[in-house]
């Protein structure tokens, strides 16, 4: 019995079975994407798939769209397909469709008016008919954000929340969304921080507008904010951001700071120094500056010196620049007050002297010591120089032993502040060194003819300042440098003149010094000249003929070491080689002794060579 329910139960489940597939194999089944993706401007392409019981074929395939504003049911016929042709209704699709050998569904130039839903609908007789829907979803990828913060400035002190920024992004489809964003990381914001208007463009396409709002602190002044813009494009994710901006921060000053430019170490008078005072509030606060007076009472500087925002110019500082400067700030926001104090030290030299020991007129021979003083808050070192900048010396003394005419007659003492570059001061001795003339060139003696015009000279050094008187009449013309005097006398040749010659005296209170000028006629210069010539030529012939001697024995010496003239009777011997190549150097020394003076020559043994052995010999040299 069990077995017999249990064979019935299967027969009827394989029945049931075979009952519902021939129900859905006799159905005519359409199939569409469920939705299709595409870009403004692109082309849509949706495929239709059909499947018809017995392997029947359609009678016809009609696409559809849905017209919203008709109503949710309402259809619009696009095109009608049968087996021989492609009927297209009159439509604003009628230029942009196309249908495919699959009888797929084209849409070219897709606009944001194709966002809509497409039906495929297929008749096949006696299987009855069919459809199936395609949402075709339409993309534009928006533009770049464009992000514009407030140029306004706001305020900590400000509780409410301010605008910080506006971001705009245009020309998308769908709208997008828009977050915010600060120092990287993304802004989770209330209803009441951000406010967000969507437009739609004449075009269809969709500008969004997001205003940030929200409170700072004195730290946002260095945050940067940005915008990014989210959207769909098949079936991903994207995102574009906006640059970063920052804002302007409005906050009180917390501390203040006087500081003098360049560093008060290094100022000195005649400088110009700046007082700069530094808040850390935005905007800076109003300053003001003051100098401390003797009575400890502050005078306010505004009205003496030129003031720009926080800083105090003073011009050509001088020793009663120095002292206690402050700077006084004032925020307009909250009326708090700040202030800060400095020292300003004007570093100066004061009271250069010098003296001299002794003080009495100086003469040629004596010694003197020059000492040089001066004040200062810094420590000074000490030059000497002459007249023409040469160093004569260091430190606050100077010795000058035996003083001479030639002693330069002015010296400075130059004063430096090592610490403060640029300060120093300098401070001038006169040292007049009296003594009598002494003549130190003459144009003597001087070649001249008879009748023509000459100038003689005469220089001397001497001081007090010497007279020049001349023993023969002319033009005189004189010239003077400190203690040294010229004349240039301006004479004709006479013949009582080239006979006496002429006579410079230059005296003064402490001597006379004279010398005499020899005039020769020019024809007694020019013998001179020959005769000197010929006496050079001698010496150089004698020089000549000495280096020729010298060369010629130190020629013989290198041989005969060299083994090629052997001496003594046992190395006498005929060196003479007949057989010599051309090419081959031979020296000849030949002897023009006589034969009496022969006998000089001695052998390597002291006794005499016969008069044959210094007749003529030739050296080879080719080995």
């Amino acid at each position: 019995m069990a077995g017999g329910r249990r064979a019935a139960g299967l027969a009827l489940g394989w029945g049931c079975c075979l009952l519902l597939c021939c129900a859905a194999a006799s159905k005519l089944e359409v199939s569409t994407p469920a939705v299709v993706e595409v870009e403004i401007g692109d082309t849509a392409r949706i495929e239709c798939d059909f499947n018809i019981p017995g392997n029947g074929s359609y009678s016809y395939i009609d696409w559809f769209y849905v017209d919203r504003k008709a109503g949710t049911n309402s259809r619009v016929r696009l095109c009608h397909i049968t087996d021989s042709e492609v009927l297209k209704d009159d439509t604003d699709y009628k230029e942009r469709l196309s249908v495919g050998e699959d009888k797929a569904l084209s849409i070219s130039k897709v606009t944001v008016q194709d966002d809509r839903t497409f039906v495929c609908q297929v008749g096949a007789g006696s299987s009855g008919v069919g459809e199936s829907h395609t949402e075709l979803h339409v993309y534009k990828v928006p533009e770049t954000p464009v992000i514009e913060p407030n140029t306004g400035g706001i305020s900590v002190n400000n509780s409410a929340n301010s605008e910080i920024a506006k971001c705009v992004s245009k020309n998308s489809f769908p709208p997008p969304n828009i977050t915010w964003h600060k120092n990287g990381e993304q802004l989770d914001l209330q209803e009441n921080q951000m406010m967000n208007t969507w437009t739609r463009e004449s075009s269809g396409l969709h500008s969004v507008a997001s205003v940030l709002f929200d409170t700072v602190t004195r730290e946002d002044r260095d945050s940067r904010y940005h915008c990014t813009v989210h959207y769909w494009l098949r079936g991903q994710r994207h995102a574009l951001e906006s640059q970063k901006v920052q804002i302007t921060v409005f906050y009180p000053a917390k501390h203040l700071k006087l500081q003098v430019v360049p560093s008060s170490a290094l100022v000195k008078e005649g400088d110009n120094v700046k007082l700069v005072c530094e808040s850390d509030g935005n905007p800076p606060p109003v300053f003001s500056f003051y100098k401390r007076q003797l009575d400890d009472k502050w005078q306010e500087l505004s009205s003496l010196a030129e003031t720009d925002g926080g800083v105090l110019t003073l011009h050509g500082v001088n020793k009663s620049s120095s002292g206690l400067y402050k700077c006084e700030s004032l925020d307009l926001d909250d009326m708090t007050e700040l202030e800060d104090e400095v020292e300003l030290v004007v570093n100066y030299i004061e009271g250069v002297r010098v003296e001299m020991k002794p003080s009495s007129p100086l003469q040629e021979g004596d010694n003197v010591t020059l000492s040089c003083d001066a004040h200062s808050p810094v420590a000074l070192v000490y030059q000497w120089r002459d007249d023409e900048g040469r160093k004569m010396g260091d430190g606050n003394r100077l010795v000058l032993k035996n003083l001479t005419l030639e002693t330069p007659n002015n010296l400075s003492c130059k004063v430096v502040a090592p610490s403060v570059p640029g300060l120093e001061q300098s401070k001038q001795v006169s040292l007049a060194v009296k003594g009598k003339p002494r003549i130190v060139a003459i144009s003597s003696p001087l070649y001249v003819r008879q009748d023509e015009v000459v100038n003689l000279t005469c220089k001397a050094i001497a001081f007090p300042r010497p007279s020049v008187h001349w023993s023969v009449n002319g033009t005189a013309h004189e010239f003077v440098d400190n203690q040294h005097i010229a004349s240039n006398l301006t004479v004709r040749v006479s013949r009582d003149l080239l006979k006496a010659g002429a006579m410079c005296r230059v005296s003064n209170d402490l001597g006379v010094s004279e010398k005499h000028i020899q005039l020769l006629v020019e024809s007694v210069r020019k013998d001179q000249k020959t005769t000197a010539e010929s006496q050079g030529v001698i010496i150089v012939a004698i020089i000549v003929a000495i280096l020729v001697v010298a060369v010629l024995g130190a020629v013989i010496y290198f041989l005969h070491k060299k083994g090629k003239i052997p001496c003594g009777r046992a190395g006498k011997q005929d060196i003479t080689r007949p057989e010599a190549r051309k090419d081959k150097i031979v020296v000849e020394v030949k002897s023009d002794k006589l034969p009496e003076e022969a006998g000089l020559l001695q052998g390597a043994n002291g006794e005499k060579r016969p008069a044959a052995d210094q007749s003529e010999k030739y050296i080879d040299l080719r080995n």
